[in-house]
């Protein structure tokens, strides 16, 4: 019996035994609708676990790291349960067992090892923005053929190159005389002050949407301040199984926000808020640190969160089309739903079109579509044609990682459409209503 896993039965009883076997979880899967195994399910996976908690499969086997592995993490399981199984809690303690036995591919732990280092992450995102700028990764990218080993590499310089900025429509002569009444509209009250989480993809790759995500709110009565020396979120640790790894990241923000007088801490990446929501579950068995991070997660909200609860100010008019896909750990994990949604109706003239099937995973996963191309990249090309079905400008959704493999999948396709986050259409909205001075 590994040590994980024994905790959870013992210390977290009440998060491993509820499932009941219904089987609502199956359908909501996306790897059990492709693949019709019942290892590959929810309940499925439980199974497993408590299988090698009571000692009838060994946490070394081939087929509990495989089902395991398979898991996108998604947790669309988890709203449709009606026993409120906490999958996602399990999952990271299934993984640590597992990556005790079976330490996880070099590509994992590379990626693990930069994300933790500061200075070695900042090379890397420097690297990453160079080859982006240079059009290299583009044309790689389109040159590589889509097969056998070639698939993960191909969606990996395709999700570089399609982090680029998406170009909205020019401003027309109405937009224009719009944004020169809009800019009229007296400052809003002060909502109270926050921290915005820089983030590690999202600074590397996206601060872009950093930036407008400080001025939307700014614009929005919030006072944003600066917050040193915080760190990765450790989800993608967390996810991986490297739990250590992820509590000390925790333990770092922690630290570094509590720093700062703040009524909030704005995240703009679905996955990372969804991990520092429940840094007080993950550090709930430190008596030194679990009252501090169930206070911290407490006060941590998705920025479309912040905006919807102060009504977002109404912009000048951006005339585009827009997909909508919600994010798994923004939908899921965090159960925010109409708060994306309020962000992009306060943009006159965009007409929102929420994608089939919104609430199933893009495939992406983090690494997911990288490290497990068949499978993933399946389930991206379903995301793409529901996306493409839309036939919108562009497609919307406030997770980086999402906004990649979409991206990359558009991209592979030769598709016209771009990627953003919901907060940058707001921000050219407002810039084009002369909010910004």
């Amino acid at each position: 019996m590994t040590k994980a896993l024994s905790d959870a039965l013992e210390t977290q009883r009440e998060r491993l035994l509820p499932c009941v076997h219904c089987g609502f979880c199956l359908p909501a899967c996306p790897t059990y609708t492709r693949l019709g195994d019942e290892n590959d399910s929810p309940r499925g996976r439980l199974h497993l676990m408590r299988s090698v908690v009571e000692g009838r499969m060994s946490p070394a086997s081939d087929a509990f790291r495989t089902h395991i592995d398979r898991c996108l993490g998604c947790r669309a399981c988890e709203p449709v349960c009606p026993s409120g199984v906490e999958y996602g809690t399990l999952l990271e303690l299934a993984r640590e067992t597992v990556a005790e036995h079976h330490p996880p591919g070099l590509l994992t732990r590379t990626l693990l090892a930069v994300m933790a280092q500061p200075t070695v992450r900042g090379a890397f995102m420097w690297k990453s923005r160079v080859i982006r700028g240079s059009g290299l990764a583009g044309v790689m990218a389109r040159m590589m053929p889509n097969v056998g080993p070639f698939r993960g590499a191909k969606l990996g310089l395709a999700m570089l190159a399609a982090s680029a900025p998406w170009r909205p429509p020019r401003a027309t002569r109405a937009d224009r005389s719009v944004g020169s009444l809009a800019s009229r509209v007296p400052p809003s009250a002060k909502r109270g002050r926050v921290g915005v989480l820089a983030g590690c993809v999202q600074q590397g790759l996206f601060a872009r949407v950093n930036d407008a995500t400080v001025r939307v709110l700014e614009a929005n009565g919030y006072e944003v301040v600066t917050v040193p020396r915080q760190d990765c979120c450790g989800a993608l640790h967390a996810h991986g199984g490297d739990l250590d790894r992820a509590k000390r990241l925790a333990q770092a923000n922690i630290d570094a926000f509590d720093g700062v007088e703040l009524d909030w801490v704005a995240v703009n990446a679905a996955g990372c808020g969804a991990a520092m929501k429940e840094y007080g579950t993950l550090l709930e068995n430190d008596p030194a640190w679990s009252g501090r991070a169930s206070s911290f997660a407490a006060r941590v909200r998705d920025v479309t969160e912040l905006l919807a609860d102060v009504g977002p100010k109404i912009g000048a008019e951006v005339q585009c089309t827009i997909a909508y896909d919600h994010p798994c750990h923004l939908l899921h994990a965090q159960k925010v739903e109409r708060a994306p949604l309020a962000v992009l109706a306060a943009v006159p003239g965009a007409e929102v079109r929420v994608v089939e099937r919104a609430d199933e995973c893009c495939g992406g996963a983090g690494i997911y579509g990288i490290t497990h191309p068949d499978l993933g990249g399946q389930i991206g090309r379903d995301k793409v044609a529901a996306v493409r079905a839309c036939g919108a400008d562009a497609v919307a959704t406030a997770n980086p990682g999402c906004m990649m493999q979409i991206g990359a999948g558009l991209y592979i396709e030769g598709a016209p459409e771009g990627v953003l986050h919901p907060v940058e259409l707001l921000d050219v909205s407002y810039r084009r209503a002369g909010f910004y001075h």
